[in-house]
């Protein structure tokens, strides 16, 4: 029986890949044991034990960016974290790491390293995280969402994603789904989501134009996000709902989607051939439009700025897009030549190569 520690955490862009890798395992493998390693600031406290799986939680340590106290401290704060890994590799007898980034990831893979344990590492980010680039100079087994994400030797393996996205029939699905959301079974269908957290400028960029959408004949289910404060335009055709949990429905029900270029997000919207507009989030380190140029450069997607997203660019090009069934067939064959729905299979077989490599 194989023993997998799994390690990464913080956002949904490092949880949800982990999480769909474990339901994968416990699927194959029954006997397996899974363990997570997370913090308990980070959105893996609340998700991981609500899969089911054990969490194990280590110290939240960012990695210092300047010289201060925190970075003074750092390295015995970090030293007592890779303690605490090494031990529960030793005494939970674990076989593999897999490593998702994060706070979690960095301690997992220098304990890994340490005992002698194989290390797998995926990067979600066409743009990788700090504690990826530095593991993957210690491990050869390297996965990434993206091609041309700028790790050496990574083998290009795709988005870990859902089964209840990677299952998805949208066709079969669309009226149900529009039902499901209060919305009429033949018009012309428009998703707009910022993602869980929201997008101000985003969201009010859309909404703003809600009645002339309308107007043209399009209904739109806007997912609002749980940051900002929801404001309803409270025009008929147009749905804004706070949270979504059943996204499988809300991309079934679409024709296109606006959205921001999370890395899970645009893995799913690809995956599934769904036309998109990406608007990447302008804070951070830019990773969001590094994550959109393969769909974008397939043809798959438009890649919008946060300032265009005004009455007169709703006028001049989303509304025609969205009229335009020849150009959204067409793109949604492109997003499709971009995407896989099949990173999950994909990432377990390096896994087991890598625990096959190790005991030979």
């Amino acid at each position: 029986m194989t023993t997998y520690l799994l390690a990464g955490g913080g956002t949904a862009g490092h949880v949800n890949p982990l999480l769909a890798l474990a339901d994968l395992i416990r699927r194959e493998e029954p006997g397996a044991g899974i363990i997570v390693l997370g913090t308990r600031e980070g959105l893996e406290a609340r998700l991981v034990p609500e899969r089911g799986y054990e969490l194990v939680h280590i110290e939240r340590l960012p990695f210092p960016r300047r010289p201060n106290a925190a970075a003074l401290r750092f390295p015995v704060r970090f030293a007592r974290a890779v303690s605490q890994v090494r031990e529960l590799i030793r005494s939970r007898g674990v076989d593999v790491v897999v490593g998702f980034g994060g706070y979690a990831s960095a301690p997992a893979y220098r304990a890994a390293a340490r005992e002698g344990v194989p290390t797998v590492i995926h990067e979600a980010n066409a743009k990788p995280g700090l504690a990826n680039r530095w593991g993957a100079r210690s491990t050869p087994h390297v996965a990434v969402t993206f091609a041309g994400t700028p790790i050496a030797g990574a083998r290009v393996t795709g988005m870990p994603l859902r089964p209840e996205i990677t299952g998805l029939d949208r066709a079969a699905l669309r009226d149900e789904a529009r039902a499901h959301f209060g919305l009429d079974p033949a018009r012309s269908t428009l998703l707009v989501t910022g993602g869980s957290l929201g997008a101000r400028a985003l969201n009010r960029g859309i909404a703003g134009s809600a009645q002339m959408l309308v107007d043209a004949g399009i209904q739109v289910l806007h997912v609002w996000g749980g940051l900002t404060e929801l404001e309803d335009p409270g025009v008929p055709g147009y749905v804004v709902i706070p949270y979504c949990d059943r996204m499988d429905l809300a991309f079934a029900a679409c024709d296109l989607a606006v959205s921001r270029a999370g890395s899970t997000t645009v893995s799913e919207l690809a995956g599934l051939g769904i036309p998109a507009v990406l608007v990447p989030y302008a804070v951070g380190n830019g990773e969001q439009r590094f994550n959109a140029a393969g769909m974008v450069e397939a043809g798959g997607a438009l890649l919008v700025e946060d300032g265009e997203l005004t009455p007169q660019w709703v006028h001049d090009v989303l509304v025609p897009l969205l009229l335009d069934d020849a150009r959204l067939e067409a793109m949604s064959r492109r997003a499709r030549s971009a995407g896989a729905l099949d990173g999950t299979e994909r990432l377990l077989e390096l896994v087991r190569e890598a625990v096959g490599a190790a005991g030979t």
